[in-house]
């Protein structure tokens, strides 16, 4: 049981009845009646699916919707929750005794009512009879899939009300998420910095994702919350670079964003560090305008502050610091250059978004058709409350994709000093981003790597002269 590594939550268990509680009174103020009526919520977690013509399993990952009601992570199980009762039931999959031999005993209704956060547990061959004799009831589901379909005349699935109370419960962490989210930063600071301190055995982007990697596995963290994203020099221009192959020879940047998974819930983390350990005078310039587009909007974040104003806000950082580079031409003001929108070529994504169980996590409705170009990829458009995760994470960027139409157009390049912008291009990309909790009255940092460019040199430094021997003990 991962948990009880944790020192802090050693004899608790993951709170699932709470979690259904939560998810009850959000939902009860869209359906009044939700208590009254005896609604119940169901969900099915995922199943064990095998590729297509073999016997071997995908890599599992389990319905989040489910875990959060349930703090379940087995194949092929079932959670009823009645919002009446407050009574939650555990199903369980039925004993495979021709798997045993292959894959030992599972879990036994005994072991998870010692495990799990549930007043009944049982096995799924009772599930159909239980929810035929619950028909006169409204019983709501996520989706109709291959878990349910044979009583799905007796569900209520895909409700807009369900999935809102879901992920406005989602949205708010409780004391046991956070003690999850700091695990998995901790473990992630710890990759980051495995990586940095590892050059000299790093001379592919490959061997960055092998890096973090076997840090991640040693520290017990199997999966991880995406894809690592692990690129140099002018790769470092695609946001979400996965090819992680090419070769870093005669490159003068790297940018990774990778981070730990732990029970299901997740750390994102972004680092940038000169590959031989001395900053060049653009990488450096780029990487401290970043910094200081991160640290302008963290100095705006508490409960109600506007996340859309602290995503404009980096932008006018960015524009302000561009014009002293001579990037953006100083004949213009930098009221015009925000109004001409030009910026968002260079800052496309996202000042943040929400972290939980998923990386881009639920509750934060974006509005990707939004008319305004610097707001479309905003992944979370609403004012901050205490208790949510969300990342920090500006970016600059040279990319030739993003920037060809403004090369081609006048109108958008009067703008730009096309002579200045070209020293830039072997950079890529910068990108500095960490996870924060919304306190009180402002937030805490579970992100404890350094984005300090001198002490970053001074890991990489430090790495290099050690030499390739002993790296793999970092951690």
């Amino acid at each position: 049981m991962v948990e009880q590594e944790i020192e802090a939550l050693k004899g608790k268990k993951y709170p699932a009845k709470q979690h259904c509680r939560n998810v009850c009174s959000h939902f009860t103020t869209k359906k009044p009646n939700a208590k009254s009526a005896g609604h119940y919520f169901f969900v099915s977690g995922e199943r064990e699916v095998l590729y297509q013509y073999s016997d071997q399993a995908k890599p599992f990952r389990q319905n989040r919707y489910f875990f959060y009601l349930s703090g379940c992570d087995i194949p092929g199980a079932h959670v009823i929750y009645n919002c009446g009762s407050d009574s939650l039931t555990l199903y369980l999959p039925e004993i495979d005794y021709d798997d045993v031999m292959w894959s030992g005993m599972p879990l036994s209704i005994d072991e998870a009512y010692a495990k799990f956060d549930v007043d009944t547990v049982k096995y799924a061959s009772e599930l159909e009879k239980d929810v035929a004799a619950l028909s006169s009831n409204q019983i709501f589901t996520t989706d109709i899939n291959d878990s349910n379909k044979a009583f799905s005349h007796a569900l209520t699935a895909g409700d807009p009300d369900l999935f809102y109370a879901l992920d406005e419960s989602r949205l708010i962490k409780d004391e046991y998420e956070i003690e999850l989210m700091k695990h998995a930063s901790k473990m992630t600071d710890n990759c980051h910095f495995a990586v940095m301190s590892a050059l000299p055995i790093e001379n592919n982007e490959g061997h960055i994702h092998a890096e973090f990697m076997y840090h991640a596995l040693r520290q017990g963290s199997k999966y991880q919350s995406y894809d690592p994203i692990c690129c140099s020099g002018p790769n470092c221009s695609t946001l979400h670079y996965v090819k992680n192959d090419d070769e870093m020879a005669q490159k003068r940047s790297v940018l990774i964003d990778a981070g730990c998974e732990w029970s299901l819930y997740a750390s994102d983390v972004t680092r940038c560090f000169p590959i031989n350990g001395e900053w060049t005078k653009e990488h450096l310039e780029i990487y401290n305008i970043v910094l200081k587009m991160q640290k302008a909007t963290m100095d705006m974040i508490k409960p109600g502050a506007s996340w859309d104003e602290c995503h404009l806000t980096a932008h006018k950082v960015m524009i302000s610091e561009f014009l002293k580079l001579g990037i953006f031409k100083s004949e213009y003001t930098a009221e015009d250059i925000y109004d001409s929108k030009v910026s968002v070529r260079f800052f496309p994504h996202g000042l943040g978004h929400l972290l939980g169980m998923d990386t881009h996590d639920v509750g934060g409705y974006a509005n990707y058709q939004d008319e305004n170009v610097l707001l479309q990829y905003l992944r979370l458009r609403r004012p901050l409350q205490k208790g949510m995760v969300i990342t920090d994470e500006p970016g600059v960027y040279f990319s030739p994709f993003l920037l060809k139409d403004v090369l081609e157009t006048p109108e958008k390049m009067k703008f730009i000093d096309k002579e200045v912008l070209d020293k830039y291009w072997y950079i890529g990309g910068v990108r500095i981003e960490d996870d924060l909790l919304i306190t009180d009255d402002g937030f805490e940092n579970f992100t404890k790597i350094t984005s300090d460019p001198a002490e970053i040199s001074k890991i990489v430094k430090a790495g290099l002269a050690k030499g390739s021997s002993g790296f793999h003990n970092v951690v």
